[in-house]
């Protein structure tokens, strides 16, 4: 028995069926800014970019030694070494010149010796190895050509891109403008501190704006919008320019629900309730051809939905690669049950237990307790076919808060 019978969502879509719903709606936006290579660390690149000169710009020492020239070295050896005249640059016939990692190779020379396979002797260098041409030199170009493509659109610009754009000259990128979202928590019984009996503070829209920042976009936080069909109207329609608008609670079916019927009133609603547990309340739909992520008002299912739905709209809308979560493998330390038709989200911390890494559940239910994701370090994804996992089974456990 899967429990379908009794829920009140009349048509629950599957994860997967609701995620590529959202994709038909979501379209890339195509604003692009100038950003300082300073600042360009997590952005997008919306142009094609390609070395401005090359690295390095020119033939270098690969080691502490002495520039020669390579013929003027042949038949070195510990027994017969040859002899060459210290000298400063450049370098001519039987002569070597003292160099370091990186400095600039002599005119004349066309190879180095290593310090430890010489000896200096007054104003004579002795050296005991021979080299051939280009030996322990780095030549023009070596690392990047000038012209040489380095990143195509979509590249997301790590730290080590900005060191290498900076080594090839540039100063500033081409990126796309961050997806602009506006969070808006809703439900009368929020406040922002102090609460009464009765009152809750208000930390889903907080957690939310949060992750859609860590996520690349842009995030207004919105005061908190009361169950009141005229405020979630007007709330809505004034965040219209905005590329995405999230909001959290009231999304579900109750009498205090508003949202799925007001975002149906200002536009259409695609997807109301998807088969996921803990979270199946979501809904998105469209208004003025933006998308509206209701997302579940107890904080478990509003966090769950926003990795599954807000996460991949912003990269979408962003032009930003949808990576997936990293996972470890860990073995339960008990059995982790679940709803056939369900994709189940389960909490679990990680350990290292007797030389293996364990995964125990932190909470089984509670789509309330935000302390459950709090002090987790992931989730197992139970998939739908499944009817739970077994004590002892080896699983992936998803770290859901990487940001990239």
């Amino acid at each position: 028995m899967t429990g379908h019978s009794h829920s009140p969502f009349k048509d629950r879509a599957s994860l997967t069926d609701a995620r590529e719903a959202l994709r038909e709606q979501v379209s890339a936006h195509d604003r692009t800014e100038q950003v300082a290579l300073g600042a360009a660390v997590g952005r997008t690149v919306a142009e094609s970019i390609t070395a401005q000169r090359n690295v390095p710009h020119y033939p270098r020492a690969a080691m502490d030694g002495y520039a020669v020239r390579a013929e003027d070295t042949f038949g070195a050896s510990d027994r017969s070494p040859q002899i060459l005249d210290a000298t400063d640059e450049p370098v001519g016939p039987r002569q070597a010149s003292q160099v370091h990692t990186g400095s600039k190779l002599p005119d004349g020379a066309d190879a180095v010796v290593m310090i430890e396979h010489v000896d200096e002797v007054g104003e004579e260098i002795e050296v005991f190895d021979g080299v051939s041409e280009g030996e322990n030199v780095g030549p023009v170009g070596e690392d990047v050509e000038a012209g040489q493509k380095l990143y195509d659109p979509g590249h997301r610009l790590r730290p080590s891109d900005v060191g290498l754009l900076r080594s090839v000259g540039n100063t500033e990128v081409t990126a796309f403008e961050r997806p602009r979202v506006a969070v808006i928590p809703t439900g009368e019984e929020l406040v922002q501190s102090d609460p009464d009996p009765g009152e809750i503070i208000e930390t889903n829209g907080l957690t939310v704006s949060k992750l859609a920042e860590s996520w690349g976009a842009e995030a207004t936080y919105h005061d908190v919008v009361t169950d009141d069909t005229g405020k979630l109207d007007a709330a809505i329609t004034d965040s219209l320019d905005h590329d995405l608008i999230a909001t959290t609670g009231g999304s579900s079916v109750g009498k205090r629900d508003l949202l799925p019927e007001v975002v149906s009133e200002l536009g259409e609603i695609h997807v109301h309730g998807v088969g996921i547990k803990p979270g199946h309340p979501f809904a998105f739909g469209t208004v003025e051809g933006t998308p509206v992520l209701m997302l579940p008002g107890y904080p478990v299912s509003c966090l769950i939905n926003a990795v599954q739905f807000l996460r991949p709209a912003i990269k979408w809308v962003g032009s930003m690669p949808l990576d997936e979560p990293p996972t470890v493998e860990a073995e339960l330390t008990e059995k982790v049950y679940s709803e056939p038709g369900l994709r189940t989200f389960a909490r679990v911390r990680v350990d290292e237990e007797d030389g293996r890494r364990v995964a125990t559940t932190v909470r089984a239910s509670g789509a309330g307790v935000l302390s459950s994701v709090a002090l987790s370090d992931g989730w197992v994804v139970v998939p739908e076919e499944r009817e739970g996992l077994a004590e002892g089974e080896t699983v992936p456990v998803q770290n859901w808060e990487w940001s990239p």
